[in-house]
């Protein structure tokens, strides 16, 4: 199946409450425009030269989400035009964020990434530290970020039994924060592997990649 007709396969299997989010890594622009014109909008990269060097040269009604690890290093780089943020894990992380986007005079959005998975390889915090982040008084200070959700990355096993538990886990920890802070709306969860999965348990927004793009180019 073509790149197109991968999307729009998506597309009508995720229900309209849930985003779509294509996972562009190591692709290159003709891919990207592929979906584009197949009416993807969001798109998710795990560098962020990659994605700015795309975001420079593609059209500028795409979101781009950042979905790898962060460096803080790097934030300044997509500062300027990134949408949404999966994977924060720090509250020092989250301020240097704040910096940039007060420097470029936007509001980012953000997810605390919680970590799920038994695999020591995953990033992530745990519920009690993304409580404290949310409850803390630095973050009550910044004016430029908004965490909006949380997000988590389920085990890389067949065990479907694990992943559904790892979700419930990720879902439960948002059910109890969105008590306490209404404008958390978004659970990320859900790669190409176990999307299906993830949306029974709760997900608002899944991650595919290679099922949509083909496999992916790593030289």
């Amino acid at each position: 199946m073509s790149i197109s007709e991968n999307i729009k396969k998506y597309r009508s299997e995720l229900p309209e409450d849930v985003k779509l989010v294509a996972i562009s890594k190591t692709k290159p622009n003709e891919d990207l425009m592929e979906a584009y014109e197949a009416g993807q909008r969001i798109f998710g990269e795990n560098k962020i030269q990659e994605m700015t060097d795309k975001w420079e040269e593609l059209p500028k009604d795409i979101e781009w989400h950042m979905v790898g690890h962060v460096q803080r290093n790097k934030v300044k780089y997509m500062a300027p035009y990134v949408n949404l943020i999966h994977a924060v894990d720090s509250l020092k992380l989250l301020k240097e964020i704040n910096k940039r986007a007060k420097q470029n005079e936007r509001s980012i959005d953000c997810l605390l990434q919680i970590k799920i998975a038994e695999e020591d390889s995953k990033f992530g915090i745990s519920r009690q530290e993304a409580r404290e982040i949310l409850e803390s008084e630095a973050y009550a200070e910044m004016k430029h970020v908004n965490i909006v959700g949380l997000m988590g990355m389920a085990t890389f096993t067949e065990d479907k039994k694990q992943v559904r538990e790892e979700f419930d886990r990720l879902k439960s920890a948002f059910d109890d924060f969105s008590q306490d802070f209404p404008e958390l709306k978004e659970i990320s969860m859900g790669m190409s592997g176990d999307y299906k999965i993830a949306v029974e348990c709760g997900s608002t927004i899944v991650r595919i990649g290679s099922s949509i793009f083909g496999e992916r180019n790593y030289n």
